[in-house]
């Protein structure tokens, strides 16, 4: 298997148990060997154009894209997903498998 750098992208905004969705997914693929860039993790209080700018620079780090589901749903998660094809990233949907479909 090969070891990847791997966004996860999905809603945050309005779901008060993101946080948990996105660790548990996080510990999965970490349990695969795979490193995790999870921008559930940062600093609050921050403008949504804040979050979007430090997301977009994760991004940069990753080897692909993870899209939780309702992903579509998100402002943040669509531009994410928009910019991982734009600069070249593997995109792939969350299926609820241990990693996605690989």
């Amino acid at each position: 298997m090969t070891v990847a750098k791997i966004y996860i992208s999905g809603p945050i905004t309005g779901r008060p148990n993101y946080k948990e969705q996105f660790a548990t997914i996080s510990r999965k693929l970490e349990a695969d060997g795979h490193i995790v860039v999870d921008p559930s993790v940062e600093t609050e209080g921050l403008s949504p154009r804040d979050y979007m700018r430090i997301s977009l620079a994760r991004l940069e780090a990753a080897d692909e894209i993870l899209l939780l589901p309702g992903w579509e749903n998100s402002k943040g998660a669509k531009i994410e997903k928009l910019y991982a094809e734009y600069i070249g990233l593997r995109v792939r949907e969350y299926t609820g498998g241990h990693n996605g479909k690989r």
